[in-house]
């Protein structure tokens, strides 16, 4: 995402929006040391996501406040969760959990940091690469969990980061 873009989309959502104070879902990796395949091609379409390797079974945390609306099984992403932010103005979208964290489900209210879920390769991630595909996007006023315009976190990410920093 260009930084004409990104003022864009940041002066296009609330002051309250839930991305502005982001956490990373991974603990102990820095935004810094991602790098950025938001619009990296697949097959057949952008990526749209942020892929962040770690170790099958890293936990998987709520990158902000809200409620996990839909715990869903895919071909694509696998186990996969959808997560609300508290103004139900954007979705966090986490996929290829090996497993969700225990008693997590859907309707359920998270806290920012919160235990949700697992590192895995469900779905269409390579067995031998293990990794979170996290994904933002914007949702329409319908608010239904599987549309949206997609929101490259990595920007966002970074740039909560450097605030937390100093």
């Amino acid at each position: 995402m260009g930084l004409k873009a990104f003022v864009f989309l940041l002066a296009a959502l609330s002051d309250t929006s839930s991305i502005i104070d982001i956490h990373m879902p991974l603990k102990g990796v820095k935004a810094s040391e991602l790098r950025d395949n938001f619009a990296d091609a697949r097959t057949g379409h952008p990526h749209e996501a942020l892929d962040m390797m770690a170790a099958r079974g890293t936990p998987v945390h709520a990158a902000v406040p809200g409620t996990i609306k839909k715990l869903f099984l895919s071909k694509a992403g696998g186990n996969t969760i959808y997560e609300f932010d508290e103004n139900e103005e954007l979705c966090y979208y986490y996929a290829h959990l090996d497993e969700y964290a225990e008693g997590v489900h859907e309707g359920m209210r998270v806290k920012r940091g919160q235990l949700i879920g697992y590192v895995g390769s469900t779905g269409n991630a390579n067995p031998e690469a293990p990794h979170l595909h996290f994904a933002v996007f914007q949702l329409t006023p319908e608010k239904e969990w599987w549309k949206g315009k997609a929101v490259d976190p990595y920007p966002f990410l970074v740039a909560a980061e450097r605030r937390r920093e100093k």
